[in-house]
């Protein structure tokens, strides 16, 4: 039996909500048909945004949505999504399938839609085919309420006060689709332009995030920081010229080149696939430490801003439009990318997966009316009480490795632990293996368990939802727990994630 310790009294960090942020890029069908559907849609909207789609959101308590990009943010110029539809730019978009982009999704509509969700606002600017004074002018858009050239267009856009940018990205990618840049030649252009993400005295600060390292490229990692850190200054720059550091890193268990079907797959590449999501432990690790050399503090916050799986896309699909089925492998990648970034809370301050609705891992799918929640919801639903919570010390002893082979092993299972601001513990605990059941002991330092809600996600590897059959997979109430001498004793079954609730 593994006996799970928790010492609810050790607190070890605080897990910012945007841990479990979101990313909504012009790619395929995420913002339209996904997300934006149009005014006169017939299907049911509120301004424009799918009311289904936004519900199912606002009740997985989304903290902050990320958008236009992607690769897509440094070809977008703001202006073209501005003013009447019917006078906005078309543009080829020739990163996601070469389609037509009308632009009909713009500043307003972004606003709209994270006024309608309650989450807070992470826009990316465009630092590879734009200039300074283009992401200068659409900081003071958006954000200056006075009188300017910028904030009187605004105004004639039908928007009398500015909105709120609780975060701003200087560029993405820029070591590849965002202009095949040098580290040293990004961080200098990236002082540069964010010199110009203007904090105006009526609005509220910004914080501004700094485009970081591909997976292990951790030669950009110490070349950006070593040109462009600055310690924190005296004036209205709390932490020199940035906030955050960016990372992406993609779980593809066949290679860049073969990332493999995602529906069809063995006990070979699932453990492949659980190991490579583990790989992101690695990662934070090892980043984590270059930026201890300049900031050992962690007032720079490493921000995870795309993550989750990529498979090939569904056969018949634009593979352009990286449109791909979610099973409980994604589910439990998931898991174990959330309870790593929980476990790493004092340096990872904001995460987003890829993507929101039907491109790579999203939470939701859309076929013109329809929508269902993919496995992956439910995790994210699970998980939410961990949100703005204290993270405290937990380890589980007797956890075995489990493999199809010697050179592919994995934990049998993976945890994190936190307290609320009510005082409720919240364990979340994924059962990597294909096959094997886990009796599990769970015990406390002080805590004497009265009152417990719990609740699971499991099932057959392969299993997902369709729009046949979309309830297939889904979260249950799980009571399959016993208490005795303050310990909860339960089993947790091959392949699933179960969440606790404990006063």
């Amino acid at each position: 039996m593994a006996k799970l310790f928790i010492n609810e009294k050790n607190k070890k960090g605080h897990i910012n909500p945007e841990i479990y942020g979101h990313f909504a890029e012009h790619l395929g069908r995420c913002i339209y048909e996904g997300l934006y559907v149009g005014e006169d849609s017939d299907i049911p909207n509120v301004n424009g945004m799918r009311k289904d789609v936004v519900d199912a959101l606002k009740e997985m308590q989304i903290p902050v949505l990320r958008w236009p990009g992607g690769c897509f943010a440094d070809e977008y110029h703001w202006k073209d999504g501005i003013g009447p539809k019917e006078n906005r730019k078309k543009m080829i978009n020739t990163h996601w399938g070469g389609v037509v982009e009308d632009n009909s999704f713009g500043t307003h509509e972004f606003f709209e839609l994270c006024d309608q969700l309650g989450c807070k606002t992470y826009v990316n600017g465009n630092v590879g085919s734009g200039t300074v004074q283009e992401m200068s002018e659409w900081v003071e858009y958006i954000t200056f309420d006075g009188v300017s050239p910028m904030a009187d267009l605004r105004k004639e856009n039908g928007r009398e006060k500015p909105w709120k940018i609780d975060y701003f990205g200087v560029g993405n990618e820029n070591w590849g689709c965002g202009g095949s840049m040098t580290p040293e030649y990004y961080a200098n252009l990236y002082r540069r332009y964010q010199t110009y993400v203007r904090h105006y005295d009526n609005a509220a600060p910004i914080k501004k995030i700094c485009g970081g390292p591909n997976v292990a490229d951790y030669f950009w990692t110490e070349g950006v920081l070593k040109t462009c850190f600055a310690p924190p200054q005296p004036n209205n720059i709390p932490n020199g010229y940035m906030d955050g550091l960016s990372l992406h890193y993609y779980v593809h268990p066949g290679g860049w080149e073969n990332k493999g079907s995602a529906t069809e797959f063995d006990d070979a590449v699932w453990y492949t696939t659980m190991a490579k999501a583990l790989y992101m432990e690695e990662l934070i690790e090892r980043h984590g430490a270059i930026m201890d050399q300049y900031d050992p503090e962690k007032k720079i916050g490493m921000i995870v801003d795309e993550w989750g799986c990529w498979f090939d896309v569904e056969p018949g699909t634009n593979p352009g439009f990286l449109y791909q089925q979610n099973t409980m492998r994604d589910a439990l990648v998931a898991a174990v990318t959330m309870n790593i970034f929980n476990k790493h809370c004092d340096r990872v301050k904001m995460a987003c997966i890829a993507q929101m609705v039907n491109v790579l891992q999203s939470v939701i799918l859309t076929e013109g009316p329809k929508m269902i929640l993919t496995p992956t919801y439910h995790i994210f639903h699970m998980y939410k009480h961990h949100q703005d919570a204290a993270l405290v010390e937990s380890c589980i002893e007797g956890n075995k490795m489990i493999g199809v082979d010697e050179a592919c092993q994995v934990p049998l299972l993976g945890e994190s632990v936190s307290v609320d601001k009510e005082g409720c513990v919240n364990v979340t605990l994924a059962n990597l293996s294909v096959d094997e059941d886990a009796p599990v002991e769970m015990s406390f330092m002080e805590l004497a368990p009265k009152e417990i809600t719990a609740a699971i996600l499991r099932g057959e590897m392969h299993a997902h939802n369709t729009f046949d059959e979309p309830e297939k997979v889904k979260k249950e109430a799980f009571d399959a727990y016993e208490v005795k001498d303050g310990k909860i004793s339960f089993t947790a079954p091959a392949g699933s994630v179960i969440s606790f609730r404990i006063h």
